[in-house]
């Protein structure tokens, strides 16, 4: 591959860290190029739904991702061609030309609930991380989001997670911890598993 890049895929429940976490690989990886990109920007364009349907539409199901257009941009971002990632508005559920413009990274970081559960990323993958976080704080912290930055009320937001987050979760995501490397608790401090993945990295890259 051009310029001898390395995929992560980090994985996870709903509000487990998967972004936190992204972000503290990325800041420990300062002198690399590094790239971090959520597979929420790849839901299916969904503009043209009503809010009945979108309610009882299930954004936590693996088909609610468009998979081709992800994994085609994953690979051309990982052969150094330049990728504009799209953006998604997960209030009008509208998928848009995005701002964010992909070319020649050391390291593209994906996080997302199905980001191990896709064989045609696991296959493309250095390093397949899952972070693994209490249910009920995952819940909460999910409440939290969903009324503040989305817009959504409590009683909307619990129906969703009994309905389909939780059924989702237990079907796929949870299943999808047996294809990570290393698994990282979401509760608690992970310096120790950012300095053992900042020392493989560089051996990785190094090594080419």
């Amino acid at each position: 591959m051009i310029n001898n890049c390395r995929l992560i895929l980090i994985g996870g429940g709903t509000c487990s860290g998967k972004t936190t976490i992204a972000k503290a690989i990325g800041r420990r990886l300062g002198e690399l190029k590094t790239v971090i990109i959520s597979h929420d920007n790849y839901y299916h364009d969904l503009s043209g739904m009503n809010a009945e349907e979108s309610r009882e539409y299930n954004f936590d199901h693996p088909s609610a991702i468009d998979t081709a257009y992800l994994v085609q941009d994953i690979r051309q971002m990982m052969a150094g061609h330049a990728v504009n990632v799209p953006d998604y508005d997960f209030i009008t559920h509208e998928r848009s030309e995005g701002t964010l413009c992909v070319a020649y990274a050391d390291v593209i970081i994906l996080e997302g609930i199905f980001a191990l559960y896709y064989p045609e990323l696991l296959q493309l993958s250095d390093l397949r991380i899952f972070v693994d976080t209490d249910a009920d704080l995952r819940l909460v912290r999910r409440l939290i989001r969903d009324t503040r930055d989305r817009g959504y009320d409590v009683e909307g937001v619990l129906d969703k997670y009994v309905l389909t987050v939780k059924p989702s979760h237990d079907a796929f995501i949870e299943p999808s911890k047996k294809n990570a490397d290393v698994i990282i608790p979401g509760e608690r401090e992970f310096d120790k598993v950012l300095y053992m993945l900042h020392g493989y990295l560089h051996y990785e890259i190094s090594r080419g």
